[in-house]
């Protein structure tokens, strides 16, 4: 068999409960991002763009969409007769049958699958950031240094650190001390979840804590490396990141995208995002329509005002409705006469007409005031909204509702309707 220099594992297994409804049915690296992809395409896009022409995609939670989104890796030149895309879901063993109970445990139970190839190196990503990367320069640093183990990390905001796996270093990026999400950083040198091993170093630790409870990379793995005397090095990244696990970042990111200067651009010519694409028809725009600084999706169609907004593919937008700093997402369709004002609106949704989202003043949330935040209402897959109704800001609905779930047609800030049998 043909040896791989590196090889990449993709952790796409995540819940993204902070999310809350548009993660109900689907894993949040298959959530729609910019009109046309899902974010699960910025990494394996990375994968292909720096020459890795080998990747496990490790799923769990909701996996549907995303394995027929990533199929046998046509859109990434990812169908290989060696290597290619895998995907990797948990599955039943001899002595055992057991969930992956953490990113490191994901790892250990798909070691047959990394000795397969037989790699120098291991590439470990999570399937849930919004960035570019050229991996092969951060593989230079990782040999340059004779390292065992790189992090990936960037500078961030003193105040956000305790957020993140914190990394210090001497003046030759030699890591000193990693400190998994502390309460008092001694850095903002932020760890992204991003990995490069020496496959024999990695091998090693993933059996030395085989046993561990909920095995993580973050609390086990690199500590185990770095008292055990290998050599780490932190390799600075100054590009754009993101981090799309909440509403009010998801829908930022989102936001960012409509710039007149896109600080992250999806147009670079050398560096392209690549995506499952749908044969859909053109899209038409009406002769009384008015679109402003913003990204329409293929079979779209409008005939009203759309400003600030990232609409996906084959959505409909009604005569008299004006849609501002909202994101929706395909197949959705909205009827005449309606108000979004930052509305999130997942995949194949029916919004009736004379609606209006986003109303009054913001309020807390009454079903969670950590996810339901920054004034949007959030409307999850698959929903159906009646003619005629208001709704307010930090709200939630997720499945068929009627008229009688409004009181006097309304829905207040910070209240929520989930349908028995759908998930917050």
């Amino acid at each position: 068999m043909i040896r791989k220099e590196m090889i990449a594992m993709l952790l796409a297994g995540g819940q993204g409960s902070r999310l809350g409804v548009l993660t109900a049915n689907v894993a949040k690296p298959a959530v729609a991002f910019g009109g046309k992809y899902r974010i699960i395409d910025f990494p394996l896009s990375n994968c292909i763009n720096s020459g890795i022409d080998t990747v496990g995609v490790l799923t769990q939670y909701q996996p549907l969409q995303l394995n027929s989104h990533i199929g046998i890796g046509i859109p990434w030149d990812l169908d290989r007769n060696h290597g290619g895309v895998t995907v990797l879901p948990p599955y039943e063993k001899n002595d055992s049958s057991e969930w992956y109970t953490g990113t490191a445990n994901a790892i250990y139970q798909n070691l047959s699958y990394i000795e397969s190839y037989n790699p120098e190196y291991v590439l470990i990503l999570s399937g849930d950031h919004i960035y570019k990367m050229d991996y092969e320069v951060m593989l230079d640093f990782h040999k340059e240094n004779h390292a065992d183990v790189t992090i990936a990390a960037m500078p961030v905001p003193m105040e956000e650190a305790s957020r993140f796996g914190i990394v210090v270093t001497d003046e030759n990026k030699k890591i000193k001390e990693f400190e998994e999400k502390p309460e008092k950083p001694s850095s903002n040198l932020a760890s992204m979840g991003i990995y490069i091993f020496t496959w024999s170093v990695l091998r090693e630790a993933l059996i030395a804590k085989k046993d561990q409870g909920n095995c993580d990379f973050g609390k086990h793995i690199i500590p185990y490396c770095h008292e055990g005397g290998k050599r780490l090095f932190a390799y600075e990244y100054n590009g754009y990141w993101k981090d799309v696990g909440t509403l009010g970042s998801y829908w930022e990111a989102n936001m960012e995208l409509v710039d007149l200067i896109p600080e992250f651009n999806l147009y670079e010519e050398y560096w392209k995002i690549y995506t499952k694409i749908d044969n859909a028809e053109p899209q038409y725009i009406s002769q009384d329509s008015v679109i402003e600084k913003s990204i329409i999706g293929d079979g779209t169609e409008i005939f009203g005002e759309v400003y600030n907004s990232v609409i996906g593919a084959g959505v409909t937008i009604g005569k008299g409705t004006v849609v501002r700093d909202s994101i929706i997402m395909k197949d959705t369709c909205i009827g005449e006469n309606c108000v979004l004002e930052k509305a999130i609106i997942a995949e194949n949704c029916k919004i009736e007409s004379d609606v209006s989202l986003g109303v009054g003043d913001e309020a807390k949330s009454k079903l969670n005031d950590q996810i339901y935040a920054f004034g949007l209402v959030t409307i999850g897959e698959n929903s159906y909204i009646p003619s005629n109704v208001k709704i307010g800001k930090n709200t939630a609905i997720s499945g068929t509702t009627k008229s009688e779930d409004y009181p006097d047609g309304m829905l207040a800030g910070g209240e929520y309707i989930i349908k028995a049998g759908e998930d917050k």
